[in-house]
């Protein structure tokens, strides 16, 4: 019984060290974080013309600003994870 409970604790203990120490929780795509990317992207002309924010135009645009446009490994425009990728790109080049 004694060695029954060891491995469950050992398993419990070991499972729970295994989780990422310090990871932020992915981005959510919200009007502020747009408007974030929209600051540090260059999606529009400069005279005011441009996609809506947080359009698949628009995020089009931003893929092609950061050189990502036809890149596999970025997830579809209309997921979660799409602006979780866009985000920890733009923090790896410091632009966030």
């Amino acid at each position: 019984m004694k060695s029954f409970i060891a491995i469950v604790l050992t398993v419990a203990f070991t499972g729970c060290t295994n989780l990422p120490q310090n990871q932020a929780p992915p981005q959510e795509c919200n009007e502020e974080w747009y408007t974030k990317v929209e600051s540090v992207s260059s999606t529009g002309d400069g005279q005011g013309h441009g996609p809506d924010l947080a359009t698949s135009e628009w995020k089009g645009v931003v893929e092609f600003d950061l050189g990502l446009k036809g890149n596999p490994e970025v997830p579809d425009r209309d997921s979660e994870e799409w602006c979780d990728y866009i985000d920890q790109h733009l923090k790896r080049l410091n632009w966030l």
